[in-house]
């Protein structure tokens, strides 16, 4: 029995429809054969997340997401999630959203709870929780760098401004003459570099002179020291200590009274036999100065000699 054309086109239009209405429900993130559970989430923003976009546990797939809309009268978005009909955690579990890669968009990780008392339904509501991406965190430690630098262009300008201010007109004209001072400055010192050199090389045997004289010299004084250190000074030194020794004990004899020398330092009666001698000479020496005649008579027609009279007895 052959079948009819209108058959055949009837069959290739079911299964394109078919085919469709399966791709349309896979692009979606819903399958036609398997069952599974709808539950929601609420974020305040999920910029980056669209439908189809993975719901994993642990890193595995466990489901889709299906719708993203606004909640009803509000501007918070409402995440419909398609998640395997045998998986079961607890109501308590939390659904995070995190960045998959520079370039791989938005996804859903649940981390489940398991609580046997609050198994989670299809139609229930999990809290939401947002994971900073790796944009988000780079913007974080660039914040504080960018400030930083906003302050150091500000000084930056600021140190600018002033530079500007202080070099005007006068103040860059003085640089100029000073900087003009300082290269001709340098060229003289050139110059006189240059000079100094070439005197060096023109008495280049003087120097060379001066140096070997300067070099015996130190030889000979070295020559001179070295006698003097090899000198027997300890014996020098141990007569000198024997000679104050004798002395001590000459100065110590004096003051005891021993010998004539002590005698005379020590006894005070001779002291003052000294003493009147010395007055009795004194007043000898004062009369024969006085009274001549009573002490060289010259008679030449022997005259007699007059008696010797005191001048205690004239007075």
């Amino acid at each position: 029995m052959k079948t009819s054309r209108e058959i055949k086109t009837a069959f290739l239009v079911i299964g394109g429809i078919a085919l469709f209405i399966y791709g349309f429900s896979f692009l979606k993130g819903t399958s036609l054969f398997e069952r599974d559970k709808t539950i929601y989430t609420i974020y305040n923003e999920v910029e980056g997340l669209v439908p189809g976009a993975k719901v994993t546990i642990n890193g595995l797939s466990v489901g889709k997401i299906s719708e993203i809309d606004f909640l009803p009268n509000s501007t918070r978005i409402l995440i419909t999630m398609k998640i395997r009909d045998e998986l079961i955690f607890s109501t308590s579990s939390t659904a995070l959203l995190y960045e998959t890669g520079l370039i791989g968009g938005m996804a859903v990780a649940i981390k489940p709870v398991f609580d046997n008392e609050n198994k989670i339904i299809s139609g229930d509501t999990l809290a939401s929780e947002v994971k900073p991406g790796l944009t988000e965190l780079i913007n974080r430690q660039i914040e504080p760098l960018q400030a930083k630098i906003s302050s150091m262009l500000s000084s930056a300008d600021s140190l600018f401004i002033g530079v500007s201010n202080v070099l005007d007109n006068n103040t860059q004209l003085n640089l100029k003459s000073t900087l003009q001072n300082l290269s001709n400055t340098t060229q003289n010192l050139n110059e006189a570099s240059s000079s100094l050199i070439k005197i060096l090389d023109d008495n280049q045997n003087y120097i060379n002179t001066t140096f070997n004289n300067f070099s015996d010299t130190s030889a000979n004084l070295k020559s001179i020291t070295d006698s003097i250190s090899e000198a027997n000074i300890s014996l020098t030194m141990r007569e000198l200590n024997e000679t104050v020794r004798g002395l001590n004990l000459i100065v110590s004899s004096i003051e005891n009274g021993k010998g004539t020398l002590g005698k005379i330092v020590n006894d005070e009666s001779l002291y003052e036999s000294l003493m009147d001698a010395s007055d009795e000479l004194e007043s000898l020496l004062s009369d024969l100065k006085n009274h001549p005649k009573r002490y060289i008579n010259l008679s030449i027609f022997g005259k007699k000699e007059k008696p010797y009279i005191s001048e205690e007895n004239n007075q």
